[in-house]
């Protein structure tokens, strides 16, 4: 199996993939490497708040030629995740190949799914960033991922449906809302307790508060969804069920402290509301109209983790100059026991913040380049 994170995010993949019980994970370029059964692949889905998706290793074989490529197809076990006549879409890439023509790949690999008894083909894409905004092929449709590099031909069948990130609770946003999944690895990469207060003084539409009072819960991110593997021909149902029903008993009733949400914009406070509701944690998120001057904090210790304007418009520069070196005095003077953990995309903007933070990862947030920083 293959676990997609966004770029920079593999190494804390491996950590929370490690910890639900897997020892075989590997991370790699673009996600994680593991293999295990079923259970592992229906934990893996239910429990991943960084992946982005989960796929299924089908096959994998040599192909410098068409003829090569049509003739190894058609020994590929397709419908082992097809229903008869179910739609499917291919995501492929080339590279460093003889065959280096994406859609012609496609159409090949099609023909074969079709005289096994396969749908018809809906989308034939070349791959994009794993955790772009690509939008994912129609929900009844199976995807497979195929990548050809070095005349190697990879097949894997995708066991999530909807990219992973779309917990279901996100429907209002505020402005440059933040993804559920990136959200979930600041919070892991800040070193966060899951037991001390949890602050985002610019909370926009409330994606990292819910992500921690989720985490706080011990709540699956993935209970009340559809996944594309309960469509599979092969699929146990029954221990399925076994494994939900066994998710939603692990959760706590309430967060164990304090979980503050906070902004200035009153559309931001009313859509962070509005999603907390959603997502069952209403009760775990205090969400407020503030400054960032005139939020209260809970006693310390606790974390401040939040993801500040980037000022890459003009004519911003002076107000987030003066906005990081609030937010930095406020940590520094008001609460020094608190722990810091921010997105930048901008190095001036970090020195307002006059406070020793150490780089966790690097990606990109909406196709802007960004690193998480941290306290030590």
């Amino acid at each position: 199996m293959f676990a997609v994170a966004a770029p920079g995010l593999e190494e804390l993949l491996k950590e929370e993939i490690a910890a639900l019980g897997i020892r075989s994970a590997k991370a790699v370029s673009g996600g994680v490497t593991f293999g295990g059964s079923h259970d592992l692949l229906f934990r893996t889905n239910l429990w991943s708040r960084i992946a982005s998706r989960v796929v299924v290793r089908v096959d994998e074989f040599h192909a410098n030629s068409f003829h090569e490529l049509e003739r190894r197809a058609n020994r590929v076990q397709w419908m082992r995740y097809l229903q008869p006549a179910q739609p499917f879409a291919f995501r492929v890439t080339c590279r460093k190949s003889r065959l280096y023509h994406s859609d012609a790949v496609a159409q090949r690999l099609a023909q074969a799914v079709v005289k096994q008894g396969g749908g018809a083909l809906l989308a034939a894409e070349s791959e994009s960033e794993p955790d772009s905004n690509t939008a994912d092929p129609a929900p009844t449709a199976q995807l497979f991922v195929v990548r050809l590099v070095d005349d190697v031909c990879t097949i894997s069948a995708d066991s999530s449906g909807a990219l992973l990130h779309r917990r279901g609770y996100r429907q209002a946003v505020a402005k440059a809302p933040l993804r559920e999944t990136l959200a979930a690895a600041m919070l892991a990469g800040s070193g966060w307790d899951r037991q001390s207060p949890l602050v985002d003084p610019m909370c926009g539409s409330g994606t990292i508060a819910i992500e921690g009072a989720m985490m706080a819960r011990h709540m699956a991110p993935g209970l009340g969804r559809k996944f594309a593997f309960e469509r599979w021909p092969a699929h146990d149902a029954d221990r399925w069920q076994e494994a939900v029903d066994e998710a939603r008993g692990a959760s706590l009733e309430r967060a164990p402290s304090p979980i503050l949400a906070s902004d200035r914009d009153a559309g931001a406070v009313e859509a962070c509301r509005a999603n907390a509701e959603r997502a069952g944690v209403a009760a775990d998120v205090s969400v407020e109209l503030r400054t960032l001057t005139g939020v209260e904090y809970p006693a310390n210790p606790g974390w401040v983790v939040t993801n500040p304007p980037y000022g890459l418009r003009l004519g911003e520069a002076g107000a987030l100059r003066n906005l990081y070196a609030q937010l930095g005095k406020t940590v520094r003077t008001r609460v020094p026991g608190y722990h810091l953990a921010l997105l930048s995309a901008d190095k001036m903007l970090e020195a307002q913040l006059r406070r020793n933070l150490r780089e966790v990862f690097r990606t990109t947030n909406g196709g802007i380049p960004v690193r998480l920083l941290a306290s030590e």
